[in-house]
């Protein structure tokens, strides 16, 4: 394939995706398809521009273990939601009609593992278990670990060097 067929492709596939989150977004916003009795479905993902410091929402398929919220991409460096991530870890997210905000820990091949000593267990586990060998086949997550009441999200959380 030339590189102009492969650039096309490529811009109609972000034009694809730009229009079908523009059209699903109210819908994941208000909790339709939110993980509950199963622990995974969609939540609505507010991350700051890396480049422009505007917001830039993104619907996503994530899995909620004890409370942190698991995002994924094969995409790997397009998922531009994700490169906003490293530039920027405080985030705002949609689960079931309620808004929430955290600190996002980014595993990605070639970067240093983020520290999870404050995640819960279970979280914890499937982080430092999991996702370093999924990474490793070109897969790259973020673990979204929640404000909670009279807790600071971690500073630098996307960065943080493992302990």
């Amino acid at each position: 394939m030339s590189d102009a067929t492969t650039r096309w492709a490529r811009e109609l596939g972000a034009e694809f995706f730009r229009t079908l989150n523009a059209l699903v977004e109210p819908a994941v916003r208000a909790g339709c398809a939110s993980p509950g009795l199963l622990p995974t479905g969609m939540v609505l993902l507010e991350t700051t521009g890396a480049k422009s410091g505007q917001p830039r929402r993104v619907p996503l398929l994530a899995t909620v273990l004890e409370g942190c919220l698991f995002v994924g991409t094969a995409c790997g460096d397009r998922s531009q939601w994700l490169r906003n991530l490293r530039a920027e870890p405080s985030v705002r997210y949609w689960l079931a009609g309620h808004e929430h905000r955290g600190a996002a820990l980014v595993f990605a091949e070639g970067t240093p593992r983020p520290s999870t000593r404050m995640l819960p267990p279970l979280a914890r586990a499937v982080a430092e278990g999991l996702l370093p060998a999924a990474t490793a086949w070109g897969w790259q997550f973020a673990v979204i670990n929640p404000e909670r009441a009279g807790c600071d999200p971690a500073p630098g959380a996307a960065s943080g060097a493992a302990e």
